[in-house]
């Protein structure tokens, strides 16, 4: 069995924010519900769409300028 770090590092960083949006969206959005009703907690949700909206663009920026570096160097030897 070989040790990729690059390969754990990813897998752990990918595990940290599924965890930390699900706590966001069950626990969060969950004590919304419980203590202020049904209607604060899909304006919650709403909100927190909201902010993932620019997150998302800026990682496709990040995603794309990636691509754009690896497609523009094709003879250099890597190992993603």
């Amino acid at each position: 069995m070989s040790r990729d770090l690059r390969k754990y590092m990813r897998d752990t960083n990918t595990r940290l924010v599924v965890g930390a949006i699900l706590l966001l969206f069950i626990v969060g959005l969950g004590l919304i519900w419980l203590i202020y009703g049904f209607g604060a907690a899909v304006t919650g949700f709403l909100c927190i769409l909201g902010a993932f909206i620019p997150i998302g663009l800026i990682m496709l920026a990040l995603y794309g300028m990636d691509w754009i570096v690896k497609r523009a160097d094709p003879d250099k030897d890597r190992n993603d």
